[in-house]
């Protein structure tokens, strides 16, 4: 049963089923069910606040006390230990939130009007989180993900953006049908070990960056729609390295090029 506090909200109590809700959300058969993500922390869920409908918050009472105007569906305050059942984290901070999944909607237009990524076969939630955040910090709105590629609605996934979800719309789709949609005059970027040397090749300002999977990089099917190959070259080139750069650490060395050109 729901008690009343100072300003006539509503607070909830953390029930059993509450509780088994929340873990549910760790699943993406659930989430797609419910239509619905977790996000936990501090950081995290003011940034999300806003920007993703509220269903429910479970925050300690010195959260709430904090965050009087925060509008939810449902608010539960609770004490650490009982914030511990609920979180799906080893060590939760003060507050974790349940927001909804927003209904897709993108345009090949956007592509066309400023840069955008694609991700073919991202499998890993850590790296999609990161990416997301990258390009956050690179001011790319859109990135459009393979049906291969994690679920950016993966807590962990969630948890790797810091945020960065709030500002970048994620979109899920057929990458080869996309990028035929485009027409040939659109940029469309991708790296390969035999491409061109990213920082001697021109780089446009609009266009479409793709990003492989962590192991086998780019499809075939979309090495073929392709225009642009690029190259990150190792230092000094030629020596023994590494054989290959994490996507993440990849996705932001390219950005970060791009964007350097239009400095």
């Amino acid at each position: 049963m729901p008690i009343k506090i100072a300003d006539n909200s509503l607070i909830y109590m953390l029930s059993k089923n509450k509780i088994k809700y929340i873990h549910a959300l760790e699943q993406k058969k659930c989430r797609k069910e419910e239509h619905a993500f977790l996000a936990e922390g501090n950081k995290l869920v003011e940034e999300l606040l806003g920007h993703f409908e509220c269903r429910l918050i479970v925050g300690t009472s010195s959260w709430t006390k904090t965050h009087p105007h925060i509008k939810a569906d449902e608010i539960i305050e609770v004490d650490q230990e009982e914030l511990n059942r609920a979180s799906l984290q080893k060590t939760p901070q003060e507050v974790l939130a349940v927001f909804s999944i927003p209904p897709a909607d993108f345009k090949p237009e956007d592509i066309r009007k400023a840069l955008c990524l694609a991700l073919d076969g991202v499998q890993d939630p850590g790296n999609l989180g990161t990416i997301i955040r990258i390009a956050d910090w690179f001011g790319i709105e859109h990135i459009f993900c393979s049906s291969g590629t994690a679920d950016v609605y993966n807590p962990k996934a969630v948890q790797a953006t810091m945020g960065a979800l709030a500002r970048v719309q994620i979109h899920y789709c057929n990458l080869e049908t996309l990028i035929q949609s485009l027409g040939p005059d659109t940029p469309v970027y991708g790296t390969f070990l035999d491409g061109e040397n990213i920082y001697s090749q021109h780089l446009s300002a609009c266009g479409l960056i793709v990003m492989g999977n962590e192991g086998n990089g780019i499809s075939a099917e979309i090495e073929k729609r392709i225009n642009r190959k690029l190259f990150v070259p190792n230092y000094p080139q030629g020596s023994r390295t590494s054989e290959s750069l994490n996507v993440a650490a990849a996705t932001a060395i390219v950005c970060a090029e791009f964007r350097r050109r239009m400095s």
